[in-house]
């Protein structure tokens, strides 16, 4: 009677520590990394849930990655709270608040063993490296598809106790859920072959037996291999098409394999002791070799270790071996062996392999303290300051994310020579004004990464902004040298040289915009009023003409139309022009009709 009491206790109290510490996401803005082309760029996620919406969730490949499910869920989001971040962060919190209740049943129905199930639950929930899966609105597929994770996971329990194939059918429904909110859950199957070792069970100890049971449950499992080959398929291809992949000759095998090794031992000190966590951790140039070395020896004796005692005491130390090669298997698909995206490694791709290292806290601690002739009270006197440590820790690391300025900022203090967070930062300075700011990190980011495209396109635009076009144009032959082929770098230099009445060297540019990219409408429209201020109106009337083609919702070439309308005596047709304008919402048409007495 006790423990059914006790049980909802701790359900009550893991909500509400985890919703107490976690509560201050709601006051988090959407950053700049990510966010605009997850959320608040995206225009197919502001359509909210339609037909169309869901058709593309299903069919794109869109920011390299193919997960329909986390799509709709921020179609969802927009479609209930449009862009304001509290709806999407809370969504975020809500789920990871599930994940924690999932996660203590699931381990409560296997082991029996309340308080340590209640134990790795709270970890999960308090733990700092979790802040980034949470309070990142775009990661919204950690949170989900770790909930999925959790449901196979009590599915495949229930099948255990009572084989049937309604309860397999669900295991396979929500394991392929969960791969298409991300395809991280591709080691799954391997994790429910842990689980049949401990603690469910499964393998027969009499070794005439063991082959064929170990075959059977391996067999038993194919389906779900074969969605997990599947899903690494769906995924190499649209990281690969989207450009993703980083290559060997960007990053050699030999430095990918050492980073590797080394992130494994990393991610294992900072579950210790998480200090200076960053939203993003720069790529190694190089490794010493003693690095890679020793953790690779490291990672081979642990690896060791724990199977020999496994092997010695199957019962009692299984959990292990479980909880070890759980951390390994679910942290391979990310740990940097096929290289995606810039970062070195990331706090967010712990969600899940930590769960393995709580369990070995959460079973191998009791078992220490009582070798080593203490009681219960002592691991309570050990658990509650360590969580209540953790619980500060994370309510602190939460507060960096309240907008992009604090978040890199926070980045740059806690890592070195981090050409990103000087980037994303300049990016925050620049849209709040402070341009003296924006200059100082974009000029950072380049030193840092001579090659970096996008910041010296922003020096430039910083410069254009403050009136300084000669430096913009330095800046923008820059870009130009490291990617020729880019036609809004070409736009961009054009309307600097226009402002230095280089009308000449415009041109130019804004022809080779739009043969680089046809549909540029900002370029069309730009040589049109750059033909204009010459007094050349046919071909600026044909460029205005073309802009608005492409976008028939482009207020400005509606109203400069309208002047060379008006100019060539055209009083209709410029009439025309300026109520398209007005009613898209420009001033100057609004002010040109009112003038001539047009009711618009």
């Amino acid at each position: 009677m006790l423990k059914s009491r006790r049980i909802p206790i701790i359900y009550f109290c893991l909500a509400a520590i985890t919703l107490a510490c976690f509560w201050n996401v709601s006051r988090c803005g959407f950053i700049n990394y990510d966010d605009p082309v997850y959320i608040t760029g995206n225009a197919h996620i502001q359509k909210g849930i339609t037909l169309r919406s869901i058709r593309w969730a299903f069919t794109t490949g869109y920011e390299s990655n193919w997960h329909p499910l986390t799509w709709i869920s921020h179609m969802i989001d927009f479609q209930f709270f449009g862009l304001n971040p509290a709806g999407a962060h809370i969504v975020n919190l809500l789920f990871h608040i599930a994940n924690v209740l999932l996660l203590f049943y699931v381990l409560n129905l296997m082991t029996t063993a309340v308080w340590k199930s209640a134990f790795v639950a709270a970890l999960f929930a308090l733990h700092p490296l979790h802040v980034q899966s949470v309070a990142w609105a775009a990661e919204r597929k950690d949170v989900l598809s770790t909930f999925f994770w959790m449901l196979t996971m009590i599915a495949y329990c229930r099948y255990v106790r009572r084989p049937q194939v309604k309860r397999y059918l669900l295991i396979i429904l929500f394991f392929a859920l969960g791969l298409m909110s991300k395809p991280m859950l591709v080691t799954l199957p391997l994790v429910l072959l842990l689980l049949d070792y401990w603690p469910l069970r499964r393998f027969d100890e009499n070794s005439a037996t063991k082959r064929k049971i170990t075959g059977q449950l391996v067999l038993e499992k194919a389906p779900l291999f074969i969605l997990s080959a599947l899903s690494c398929i769906v995924t190499y291809i649209a990281q690969q098409r989207g450009g993703a992949v980083q290559s060997l000759a960007m990053k050699p095998l030999g430095l990918r394999i050492a980073n590797a090794t080394v992130s494994y031992i990393v991610y294992i000190w900072k579950a210790l002791w998480p200090d200076n966590l960053a939203v993003f951790y720069p790529y190694p140039k190089s490794l010493p070799d003693w690095q890679a070395a020793g953790a690779g020896l490291l990672l081979c004796a642990i690896s060791i270790a724990v199977v020999l005692i496994a092997l010695r005491g199957l019962k009692r130390h299984g959990y292990l071996a479980v909880g070890w090669f759980w951390y390994l298997v679910t942290l391979a698909p990310v740990i940097g062996i096929v290289q995606v995206g810039r970062q070195a490694r990331a706090d967010r791709y712990t969600y899940i392999p930590l769960t393995g290292l709580f369990i070995i806290a959460a079973w191998g601690l009791p078992e220490l303290l009582e070798k080593l002739g203490f009681r219960g009270k002592a691991l309570i006197a050990l658990a509650v300051p360590a969580l209540a440590c953790l619980a500060v820790i994370t309510w602190q690391q939460v507060s960096y994310w309240q907008s992009s300025t604090t978040l890199f900022g926070h980045a740059i203090k806690v890592t070195d020579e981090n050409d990103l967070a000087y980037y994303n930062h300049g990016v925050a300075s620049a849209a709040s004004g402070n341009y003296s700011q924006a200059i100082f990190d974009y000029k950072n980011a380049t030193r840092i990464n001579p090659l970096y495209f996008k910041a010296f396109c922003n020096l430039g635009a910083t410069y254009a902004t403050m009136g300084d076009y000669a430096q913009a144009v330095r800046d923008y032959d820059r870009a130009i040298e490291i990617q020729p082929g880019k036609a809004v770098t070409y736009n961009d230099r054009g309307a600097a040289y226009y402002s230095l009445g280089n009308n000449n060297q415009a041109i130019l540019d804004y022809n080779k915009a739009v043969a680089l990219d046809p549909g540029m409408f900002q370029a069309y429209y730009n040589r049109g009023k750059t033909y204009m201020s010459f007094g050349r109106y046919v071909p600026a009337y044909e460029d205005f003409s073309r802009a608005i083609y492409i976008n028939p919702e482009f207020a400005p070439a509606y109203f400069r139309r309208g002047i060379i309308m008006d100019k060539l005596g055209h009083p209709q047709r410029a009439v025309s022009d300026m109520t398209a304008a007005a009613r898209l919402g420009n001033r100057y048409a609004q002010a040109f009709l009112f003038a001539r007495g047009e009711n618009w």
